[in-house]
Parts: C-alpha cells; structure tokens; sequence
C-alpha cells in the first residue's frame, strides 16, 4: 500500500509581491492534484516564509491564508537570508509533515516535477534533488563556468549533486538529521548530501523568472560561495600555511579569488 505521507511545500520570499499569486496558483493546483490522486495527505500544506521583505510580500501571504486552507506563513523581523529561510521553513514544518519540499517562489523551477519527487519518496527515496536537465539556454561561458565551479568544489572536498540548487524533497528524518548539524555558515547544498539515506534525482528543465526582479547582488553571491568552501573544505586553510601567505596579502588574494567563484557560481535566488 502506497504511504500517504503529509507534505509541506516550502517556499522562501523576499520582496516576491510580484510573483506570489501565480506561485500559489501554481503550487496550489499540485496539491490539489496529489491530494486527489491519493498520494499526500489532505492536511498537507503551503508553507511561506517571508524573509524581512520590504514591499507587500508578507499582506499577501495574510491574505492567502484566509482564503485557502492550504497556505500558512511564518515572518522574520528582518532579512536574514535565503538558507536560514529555508532551514527555519523546515525547523517549522518537521514535526507535523512526513516529507518537505523546498522551493523559490520565482517558478524558474518546474513545478510538474513535483509529482515524480513525490513517487520516488513513496518508492522508498528520503532525499529526492531536482536536478536542471541541461543548459542549453545558458551561454557558452556560463555552461563551461559551471562546470569548471562543480569540479573545483569537488576537489576541495565539498560533495554537491550538480545542476543542482536548493529544489528538492526530504522525508522527516532526513529533515531531523539535517537539523542535528550546527553549522551557522549555511551552504544547504553541502549539507544534505551528508545526512547519508537513500537518494534520487528528478531532471526537469529550468524557466524565466516569472515575474519580478533577482535580488541577489555580487556581494551575497560572493559570501555564499565562501560559506561553501570554508564551511566543507580545509584546503584554504592549507593554502595559507604552506604558502606562508601574509595576512595582509590574503586579504587581496581573496578578493581577486573570490570575484572568480562569481563567474564559476550558478546560484540564483530571490
């Protein structure tokens, strides 16, 4: 008998006033869909989680919620970043949700993809990553600049599931064991691969943005890409010590290194 497991879509916001009515359109009509088919529970559930926006993002997500069953919200007090919406999205939704799903409210990932997650987790998966069927819409730059970031990643130690982001189901104890780690520079992407249950992969093939602008400048693209090496990987700690880099120098080092991971990072969101 297939398990009729309660989900909890995750959706983090900053600043999304353009876009939100189409994402729970969207992302509404899918739980309707698997509601109906029998495969999640009828309790399952939109969760919002509204990251310090400026604009009407969080009166809309009010409102939804008095107009269906299905979407609820949490607000933070100011803005405190993509992963730390994302995580307190899942510290929120563990106890009462078999399997969450984490996804950007900007509909640039496919949400049809949805349905097959949520059969590889009836079959057994308790992570399920919504990897990007290919890059052809990407430049030729881009596509080589990506895969050139995996690979440095990889030999510096960090296991990611490339094409990648931060789409993807997990079941309860996956989600649990991801909380038990105290990492305070957050690179989820890192992270998940480490909690070590049974894994799947769906591809599907990434959109526009729908609406609105991207709100991720250079500077947090920059910082992400550090939480990412520094947080899963020694090697820049070596580099020091074996080239007896001056303080000083590494400060310069740094920032030159760092403006490459920009063109290597494929990191989109808000």
């Amino acid at each position: 008998m297939v398990k009729c497991g309660l989900l909890t879509i995750i959706v983090p916001c900053y600043n999304e006033e353009a876009v939100l009515p189409e994402t729970v359109k969207e992302l509404g009509t899918i739980l309707e869909n698997l509601i109906k088919k029998g495969k999640i529970d009828p309790a399952s559930k939109l969760l919002f989680v509204n990251d310090g926006s400026q604009d009407r993002t969080w009166r809309l997500i009010t409102d939804f919620e008095k107009d269906f069953d299905f979407v609820t919200g949490i607000k933070f007090s100011r803005n405190f970043g993509h992963q730390n919406a994302l995580l307190a999205g899942m510290t929120t939704a563990v106890e009462h949700s078999d399997m969450v799903i984490t996804i950007d409210a900007d509909l640039q990932d496919d949400v049809t993809a949805i349905y097959e997650m949520v059969a590889k987790y009836n079959q057994g998966f308790d992570v399920v990553y919504g990897v990007r069927s290919s890059r052809q819409t990407d430049t030729f730059f881009k596509r080589r600049s990506a895969l050139a970031f995996y690979s440095l990643m990889k030999h510096m130690g960090v296991d990611m599931v490339p094409n990648s982001a931060d789409y993807r189901l997990m079941s309860k104890r996956a989600v649990t064991a991801l909380l038990k780690f105290k990492e305070r520079n957050l690179f989820l992407r890192g992270m998940v691969p480490l909690v070590g249950y049974p894994s799947a992969k769906v591809l599907y093939e990434r959109k526009e943005r729908f609406a609105g602008e991207s709100k991720y400048p250079l500077n947090k693209m920059i910082r992400f890409a550090f939480d990412g090496i520094s947080s899963f990987s020694t090697v820049p700690i070596r580099m020091i010590m074996s080239f007896e880099v001056n303080p000083r120098d590494w400060t310069t080092i740094s920032g030159v290194h760092f403006i490459n991971l920009r063109f290597f990072m494929d990191y989109r969101s808000y």
